[in-house]
C-alpha cells in the first residue's frame, strides 16, 4: 500500500526562481537562504519518495478569473513550466503519476472532497520554486527525482478555504493515498507564505513573532492552527499570509504525532519571511 512518509513545508519565493535561474545564489543577499536548505537537501536525497504531492497556488499562470478551482489535481502524465511573463523557467518538466492521482481524485471526490481533475496546465513558481530547494538545480534537460502531483488549492480568488477545511482535506488525502494499492513511499509538500504582503501600504509586512507561533503549532497542535479565521491571517501575517492555509492542508495528511526533523526560517527573502519545516511520521 501507498504510504506517506513526511511533510514538508516551503515559502515560494517567485525572487528564489530569478536566482537560481540567473545563477546568482553566492550573492551575499541570497547565500545564506540557499545554505538554508542544504540538510533538507540531504534529508530528501536521503529520503528518497517515489511521488511527491505538491500542495501550492496557482499565480494566474494555469488558472485566472474566469475559473478558480477551489481544490484541484493535476492528473496527466505531465506538466511543463509556466511561462510567468519572461519565459519558461529553465528547469526540469513535471513528471505525473496519473494513475495514482486519478485514483485520489475518485476516493476524495467519494469522500466528500469536490476535487477539479485537471488534464493540462503549466505549473508556475508556486511549485517548482519548492522543488528546487529540495532537490536542487536542475536544468531543463535533468529529471527532477521522483514523480509529482500538483496539487493546487485557491488562495487568490475570495474566498479561500478555511484553515480548519484543509487540514480535513489533507486527512482525506492520506485515506485516499493510503487505500492506493501499489507500494509507493509519498512526501507532501505544503507551500507558499510566510507573514508577507505585496501591496499597499503594509507593503513588505513580516511578523516573525506570529509566524513562529505557526511552526510550533504545526509541530506540536494543528488542530488549535484550524481555527484561525482569515481575518487573523490578514491582520497579522499580511494579505498573502492566508497561503499558510496550504500548510494545514500538508499537516492534516500527516500523523497526529510527527517529528520535527528541519526547521528553517529566514528574513527578509524579497520582501517576505521564508519559512520551511520537515516533519517525519512516527
Amino acid at each position: 500500500m501507498a504510504k506517506i512518509t513526511a511533510g514538508v513545508t516551503t515559502s515560494h519565493v517567485p525572487a528564489i526562481a530569478a536566482t537560481i535561474d540567473l545563477k546568482k545564489q553566492a550573492l551575499p543577499y541570497w547565500a545564506p537562504i540557499f545554505k538554508g536548505f542544504e540538510e533538507s537537501k540531504k534529508w530528501m536525497a536521503e529520503h528518497k519518495p517515489d511521488v511527491c504531492i505538491l500542495i501550492y497556488n496557482d499565480h494566474a499562470s494555469a488558472f485566472d478569473a474566469t475559473i478558480f478551482p477551489t481544490f484541484a489535481i493535476g492528473c496527466a502524465d505531465e506538466f511543463l513550466p509556466a511561462d510567468e511573463g519572461w519565459g519558461r523557467r529553465p528547469v526540469p518538466t513535471v513528471k505525473g503519476h496519473p494513475d495514482l492521482a486519478c485514483h485520489i481524485a475518485q476516493k476524495m471526490i467519494l469522500d466528500e472532497f469536490d476535487m477539479t481533475v485537471v488534464n493540462k496546465m503549466d505549473v508556475d513558481h508556486g511549485l517548482t520554486v519548492p522543488l528546487n530547494l529540495l532537490f536542487g538545480d536542475l536544468g531543463p534537460n535533468d529529471e527532477w527525482p521522483c514523480k509529482i502531483i500538483p496539487f493546487p488549492i485557491n488562495v487568490v480568488q475570495y474566498p479561500p478555504p478555511t484553515g480548519k477545511r484543509c487540514y480535513n482535506m489533507g486527512q482525506a488525502l492520506r485515506r485516499a493515498i493510503e487505500s492506493y494499492p501499489e507500494d509507493l513511499k509519498v512526501v507532501v509538500f505544503g507551500t507558499g507564505g510566510m507573514s508577507h504582503q505585496l501591496q499597499g501600504t503594509r507593503a513588505g509586512l513580516i511578523n516573525k513573532e506570529w509566524d513562529t507561533r505557526f511552526l510550533n503549532g504545526l509541530t506540536q497542535d494543528p488542530v488549535a492552527l484550524t481555527k484561525i479565521p482569515h481575518s487573523e491571517y490578514v491582520r497579522e501575517t499580511g494579505s498573502e499570509g492566508i497561503e499558510m492555509v496550504m500548510w494545514l492542508a500538508m499537516r492534516g495528511a500527516l500523523n497526529e504525532n510527527v517529528k520535527e526533523v528541519r526547521r528553517f526560517y529566514h528574513v527578509p527573502c524579497s520582501n517576505t519571511a521564508l519559512g520551511h519545516i520537515i516533519l517525519e511520521n512516527v
